[in-house]
């Protein structure tokens, strides 16, 4: 599935799309139907026209990583080269060093129901924003680029804020 999304990225009108084959096995999913090889292969032609479809989308969001990371990666470099900002959701608690090299966005951390989602301030579940180089804010570097966690942007939506 493909939807325009202004949530799941802030400050970016995202197109998200669903990736197949998920190696995750998170109790509570929300998407058990991409455990499977389901839907229609993401290709660089695809992407083109997502994006030419959608004028004013400023991110391409990757909703999990499927299992060919090589693929993901390429389509990931594919979607950069039409001036975009890329993201990823993944389930996994790292990724390894070329997504951080190459996503702008990452989510890490499998959903795990009693912690809750991205909106609750008990979750596990973090995102990280790759900074530009004149951005001097607190952050941590992972191979060679800088991120910064902007999870809190999502405690504002949550129902849980009894934490404020």
């Amino acid at each position: 599935m493909t939807s325009v999304v202004m949530e799941e990225i802030p400050d970016r009108v995202t197109i998200a799309v669903e990736i197949s084959n998920c190696r995750g096995d998170c109790p509570g999913c929300h998407s058990p139907f991409l455990r499977e090889d389901v839907g229609e292969r993401l290709t660089p032609q695809i992407i083109s026209e997502l994006v030419k479809d959608n004028f004013g989308a400023d991110c391409f969001l990757f909703l999990g990583e499927g299992r060919d990371p090589e693929d993901l990666l390429s389509l990931a470099e594919y979607a950069k080269s039409l001036g975009i900002n890329v993201a990823l959701y993944s389930g996994r608690s790292d990724v390894e060093a070329e997504y951080w090299e190459t996503f702008d966005y990452i989510k890490l951390g499998p959903y795990i129901e009693e912690l809750g989602p991205l909106n609750s301030r008990t979750t596990n579940q973090r995102l990280y924003r790759a900074l530009s180089d004149n951005e001097d804010i607190p952050c941590f570097t992972r191979a060679g680029r800088r991120f910064e966690d902007i999870t809190e942007r999502f405690w504002h939506r949550g129902l849980d804020n009894s934490a404020q």
